[in-house]
């Protein structure tokens, strides 16, 4: 419950609903530069100040199975907050801000409270408030315009592999129709450690165009994890509230 509640990314995102409609490739792709296929993907639009997400969440890893709901509140830029809830109950929440990570879970009566390094080699990835949120929005987890990238055509989809840091293997998959993330790829060799993340069935909003469901696969030598989001309610530019605080009692985890 604790893993799943961070990245329910996941360690794991307008007065009214939007209209969404479903993007679907149709053209006949050629070949890009690296920077053309960076500049197309950027090109899509990403416009609103607060993002409210209702999903269905399935945790396992080496040892358990688990359904949940996940409700994520996005305030552009500033914070995160998401609420595991089972049967209705509040299971676990997660608050996250550029500086620091805050989450609480109920079964275990635990609280953590620190910022990204201890949470980054406990859930086995590098991880930080932009890749959080990057990764819930369906966009690239890095700054793609940092790197240095080899571009592949391959089946109607572009490929850009960086080649910039020799212990750090990126992969980024673009749909060549919308220059959408389709999955995205991070492996670290030194420390035997691999994300993936794997997206389908992008809607386009007025404001910014999501995916219908996440897929994170984490892979270490201590175990796999895998979460998948479909998400069922998206909202934007709603007034939202990020309530947030641990209740009496609670033992609180020291991650060396």
């Amino acid at each position: 419950m604790k893993r799943i509640a961070i990245l329910a990314v996941v360690v794991l995102m307008m007065s009214c609903k939007s209209k969404a409609i479903v993007a679907e490739a149709s053209v006949n792709a050629t070949h890009l530069t690296a920077n053309k296929i960076i500049e197309n993907h950027y090109n899509n639009k990403n416009n609103f100040s607060t993002l409210y997400i209702k999903s269905n969440a399935r945790y396992v890893d080496d040892k358990q199975t688990q359904n949940v709901t996940a409700e994520i509140k996005i305030k552009k830029d500033e914070q995160i907050l998401i609420s595991i809830r089972f049967l209705g109950i509040t299971m676990a929440k997660a608050l996250i801000t550029p500086t620091s990570v805050s989450y609480y879970e109920k079964i275990n009566g635990s609280y953590f409270e620190g910022d990204f390094r201890g949470l980054s080699q406990w859930l086995g990835t590098d991880l930080n408030f932009t890749k959080i949120q990057n990764m819930l929005l369906g966009d690239a987890i890095d700054d793609l315009n940092k790197g240095k990238y080899t571009e592949s055509l391959a089946e109607q989809t572009y490929r850009l592999d960086d080649v910039s840091n020799s212990n750090t293997k990126k992969s980024f998959f673009f749909d060549a129709d919308k220059f959408l993330v389709k999955r995205q790829e991070i492996t670290q060799t030194a420390e035997n450690r691999t994300i993936k993340v794997a997206y389908s069935d992008s809607k386009v909003y007025n404001e910014a165009t999501l995916p219908s469901s996440v897929l994170i696969n984490t892979l270490q030598t201590k175990g796999k994890t895998e979460i998948n989001l479909d998400y069922n309610t998206v909202s934007f530019n709603e007034e939202l509230s990020f309530p947030y605080s641990v209740p009496n009692g609670y033992k609180r985890i020291i991650i060396k």
